[in-house]
């Protein structure tokens, strides 16, 4: 049997080599990437705008309790933009916020707080 003597399957070795992505090379013995588990937190909260009013529920799946507020910026330059009461949603609760402007709505936004 004749060994090769051109270099092209050493290149090609050593281009795949490289090639590889950072994950895949730093893979351990049992070929497992050992990553911390992203934090679950944050209630799935959904709004409409009917008009110049707003509704919004959040649910929160996970088990910290998620401080959710409900946010309007409304479209008139003189009407008056709100910023709800923060609400505790616990484990497993649905919540429903409310609010409105004179006139219509330009956006409206939740923001979340994890309680301590």
């Amino acid at each position: 049997m004749r060994l090769s003597r051109s270099p092209a399957p050493l290149t090609v070795a050593l281009a795949l080599v490289l090639a590889l992505p950072y994950d895949a090379s730093s893979l351990t013995r049992a070929g497992s990437v050992h990553r911390p588990a992203p934090e679950l937190f944050g209630a799935a909260c959904r709004s409409s705008v009917r008009g110049s009013h707003v509704v919004a529920y959040c649910h929160n799946p996970y088990v910290d309790t998620d401080r959710v507020r409900l946010h309007i910026e409304c479209a008139q330059w003189w009407d008056i933009d709100t910023d709800g009461s923060p609400v505790d949603t616990g484990p497993a609760m649905t919540v429903r916020l409310t609010g409105r402007c004179w006139q219509d709505v330009r956006s409206v936004w939740i923001s979340h707080q994890k309680t301590d």
